[in-house]
């Protein structure tokens, strides 16, 4: 079989401009594991290994050789390594100097590392159009995404682009995930430039592959990166295999089972494009969440606002936020007890996750805010207190202003509002509770916030209730006005990107912070969330979290306080431990136990 590999390449290596495809493809027909090849000096190895280790998508380590050590016998037999490539780089000093056909004479360490080219054929199969082969091109690009530095081993992640058509990127990517040594799923789905990419038709290395009408650009972590990393270490001396003249090992090119690891692959952005995915088992889980808080003890009919995958797609963009605002529902006596104890669920969970979040509310309602926010942090609610701001409308660009640093729209602030249990403003302008009472002259415009982020790129807007009048529900307003009580008058009119509806809009707020905690515990998110790299973790971090989630005894006390601060249940005006005409025991405390044991539950993994 050796000698047949060696006839292959040997003929592939005479033609010049498709050496690198004809390449592919014998490896391909033959089935087995293709191999990036680099070669360090012994006082560089280990350091180099730590550093695969750390940044694994890119730098699948199949084997790495002892001091003197040519063959390698775990993943190729009867092999000798310094001649057994056609053609080996050669670095000094960081630099590309010459290309020879042997190393022989030298005694360095030698890295095995898996390639992307593995999974092609598979993709093939799948009806995955092949972009790179079909124009015989393949560019790779260097981000702005660092790995995980170790010792002198420092550099930029490289990704090769492959255009896949919008309905198969999903197809793509669990193929793919079924080959973590060839890289394994994309560590990115959409706009090149959150990647630091600028300019697709100028690769670093290679040629630009151009995309078809409907075609998404989907990025994988790549071996190129170890060449990156030798430029920027500057050893006196290294070697690489030459572009085209891959390694091919004895390592059959099959498939892991499939799992429930497995990708779903989710669009959660169109400005800026952006695609996330998380495992079937995750998504299972989060559709489960979804439907207990879809469930409705009031009898409201809010079942026939549902839209599916809503909690989901928000989570999974809240999962890639970096700063989030809570719109607080209006002084608290008109919302009554639902809002707060869900926006303070949500806050927690994201402070843990180390999101940085800030709560927007209506000048009149800042010191009963205020006041609930210290008592939450002393009664052990929240681990640390949360900035507390107002919005004013001072002109027509007092949102941009409050949304962006000196109202220039590239330069967000924030980059997802939150609204959950708020007054949204209605097609004629007013403010109404669901019994049809305008509200407006207690209402502050905070609504602008929204309508102004519809406009700005890399803004998220998501609205949580249970009756559609609050903020965010226009995306649902014309089966509110059709089937809700005074739909047609009550009807928010300004949409969020995402309609969270649940039984009581708390419940929404408790389940987005299982649904988080869900998505940081899924390898599969994590992976693609920190781009193939290592995830940074801190000491103590899932314990954290797992205190983070809702409670019986926290959710509990946040109601306790607003009993105490004189706020009363919606539904009934009772100053009492309800919410929503709902006695807080059972029926609160039962869905909170519910929504964390599923959370918990190892078993429960669902199917999406």
């Amino acid at each position: 079989m050796w000698h047949t590999h060696r006839l292959k390449r040997e003929h592939t290596h005479r033609l010049k401009r498709e050496s690198q495809y004809l390449l592919v493809y014998e490896c391909i027909s033959l089935g087995h594991q293709q191999a990036t090849v680099v070669i360090l000096p012994s006082a560089l190895a280990n350091d180099f290994e730590a550093f695969c280790s750390r940044n694994p998508a890119a730098l699948s380590l199949l084997y790495r050789s002892q001091p003197g050590e040519t063959s390698c016998l775990p993943i190729a037999s009867n092999v000798d390594t310094r001649s057994y490539i056609s053609l080996y780089c050669v670095f000094e000093n960081g630099r590309l100097q010459k290309t020879v056909p042997s190393l022989k004479g030298f005694d360095m360490v030698f890295f095995y590392l898996g390639s992307s080219f593995g999974f092609e054929a598979r993709l093939r199969e799948a009806g995955v159009p092949d972009r790179n082969v079909e124009q015989g091109k393949n560019g790779m690009y260097k981000t702005a995404v660092p790995c995980v530095p170790v010792g002198v081993f420092d550099c930029p992640l490289v990704v090769t682009m492959r255009p896949v058509p919008a309905d198969m990127v999903t197809t793509a990517a669990k193929i793919t995930h079924l080959n973590p040594h060839a890289h394994g799923a994309p560590i990115h789905i959409g706009d090149p430039a959150l990647l630091g990419i600028r300019d697709l038709s100028r690769p670093d290395y290679g040629d630009p592959v151009e995309r078809h009408a409907g075609d998404v650009p989907v990025f994988w972590a790549c071996g190129v990166t170890a060449v990156e990393a030798i430029r920027n270490s500057k050893p006196p001396l290294a070697f690489s295999h030459s572009p085209g003249s891959m390694f091919l090992t004895d390592i059959p090119d099959t498939p892991l089972p499939t799992s429930q690891l497995s990708p779903c692959c989710f669009l959660i952005s169109q400005d800026p494009l952006l695609y996330s995915l998380a495992s079937e088992g995750a998504v299972g889980k989060i559709r489960q969440l979804e439907k207990v808080i879809g469930e409705d003890p009031g009898n409201r009919g809010i079942k026939a606002l549902f839209v599916q995958d809503e909690l989901l797609r928000s989570c999974l963009a809240l999962s890639h936020s970096t700063s989030v605002i809570y719109l607080f529902p209006p002084q608290p006596t008109l919302s009554g007890t639902d809002g707060p104890p869900g926006a303070l669920a949500m806050a927690t969970m994201l402070i843990a996750l180390g999101k940085q979040v800030t709560m927007v509310t209506d000048k009149r309602a800042v010191q009963l805010n205020q006041e609930l926010l210290e008592e939450a942090v002393r009664t052990g609610v929240l681990k640390t207190t949360i900035p507390l701001v107002t919005f004013e409308d001072n002109g027509p660009d007092s949102a941009l202003h409050f949304l962006c640093h000196e109202g220039d729209p590239t330069k967000p602030r924030f980059d997802h509002l939150v609204a959950i249990e708020r007054s949204g403003r209605a097609a004629d302008g007013n403010y109404y509770n669901m019994r049809g009472a305008n509200i407006k002259h207690l209402v502050d415009p905070i609504d602008d916030l929204f309508v102004a982020a519809a406009d700005l790129p890399g803004i998220t807007t998501i609205g949580i209730g249970d009756g559609g009048n609050e903020l965010g529900m226009g995306k649902v307003k014309e089966k509110v006005k059709a089937l809700m009580p005074n739909g047609s008058l009550v009807a928010c009119d300004v949409a969020a990107d995402y309609a969270i509806t649940a039984g009581v809009s708390n419940w929404g707020g408790y389940a987005v912070a299982c649904a988080l905690y869900l998505l940081y515990t899924c390898p599969t998110h994590q992976r693609y969330l920190c781009r193939g790299t290592e995830p940074a973790t801190s000491p103590g971090l899932l314990d954290n979290l797992l205190t983070s989630l809702p409670s019986v005894d926290k959710e509990e006390a946040v109601l306790s306080s607003l009993v105490r601060l004189g706020v009363r249940s919606g539904g009934t005006g009772n100053l009492a431990m309800e919410v929503d005409a709902l006695p807080f025991h059972p029926t609160h405390s039962d869905l909170v136990s519910r929504l964390v044991a599923l959370t918990l539950d190892s078993g429960a993994t669902g199917t999406p």
